[in-house]
């Protein structure tokens, strides 16, 4: 099979694992990329398995990515949020969804997974959200499967309950829809009423632009938050709800422009969590 073949073929499998390894949308493209460039250089002819030489060949190359991005992690400004990854709503065709459920890719998931370290992270996604078989996933990652299987464990034990995909509410489109037209319209008391009690608000700026560096809790603090951010709001602003992260979102648009991202986590019928993407260089690939 020649390599644009194979290339549209396990591209969405590869981007999915890339993406979730990565929480970047130019990184994982970067890694898929690069694996096929590298296929290019050698005869296809003589790998015996395709599907597990690529993601052999991905897996690794977003561990040692992980590996060198940790430094940048520890001196980066802020709370650090994954790139948004967008979709129009109800595209339920999206090849990415035959790989991964919605929840798997939304921004609290992939929160979570920052707990864990590259190798932690490979094997958990291989297994608990690609559904791959032990042996399989030591093929790919160089361990045996006895040490696979002790890898997951650990890495659902860090997780803990968190780690369990949970059911998102049927009215979650109709939440962000509310949560849209309270802020659009500064109705702070219809903002209250759509969030839990425990919720948190995170927001990333990237040290670039304004952003709260620390986690915001509670509905009374992320009322005050927004407060004051629309009491600053610039003319010009609109707004989408779209797909970011397999669930209902916003797409903040100033003269035409991307300038911020909302994701959400949905509890008990209500918003736990806001995730609010603000660092320009992570919406770039939105431009």
């Amino acid at each position: 099979m020649k390599t644009e073949a194979l290339y549209a073929l396990y591209k969405p499998l590869l981007f999915s694992l890339a993406y979730c390894m990565l929480g970047s949308v130019s990184d994982a493209e970067d890694m898929v990329q690069e694996t096929f460039l590298t296929l290019e250089e050698q005869s296809s002819q003589k790998i015996q398995n395709m599907k597990s030489y690529l993601c052999k060949t991905v897996t690794n190359r977003c561990i040692d990515r992980l590996r060198s991005a940790q430094k940048r992690r520890e001196v980066y400004t802020g709370e650090w949020l994954p790139e948004p990854l967008i979709s129009e709503i109800n595209e339920n065709e999206e090849p990415l969804h035959r790989y991964l459920q919605k929840e798997s890719i939304s921004t609290a998931y992939l929160l979570l997974l920052e707990q864990l370290s590259a190798t932690e992270r490979a094997v958990f996604l291989l297994r608990a959200s690609l559904g791959y078989s032990y042996d399989e996933i030591a093929e790919i990652v160089g361990k045996t499967p006895t040490h696979c299987r002790q890898i997951f464990r650990r890495a659902r034990q860090s997780l803990g309950d968190s780690g369990e995909s949970s059911s998102v509410p049927a009215q979650a489109g109709q939440l962000v829809e509310q949560f849209a037209q309270a802020l659009s319209t500064g109705n702070v008391p219809q903002l209250l009423n759509l969030l839990g009690p425990d919720a948190v608000l995170i927001s990333d700026g990237g040290g670039k632009v304004r952003a709260a560096t620390r986690p915001i809790l509670g509905p009374q603090r992320i009322r005050a938050f927004f407060s004051g951010i629309l009491s600053k709001t610039p003319p010009g602003l609109s707004w989408k709800i779209c797909d970011v992260n397999g669930l209902p979102g916003m797409v903040i648009h100033m003269d035409h422009h991307v300038i911020g991202v909302f994701s959400f986590h949905f509890e008990s019928e209500k918003i736990g969590g806001i995730y609010w993407q603000v660092n320009p260089d992570k919406l770039r690939h939105l431009l």
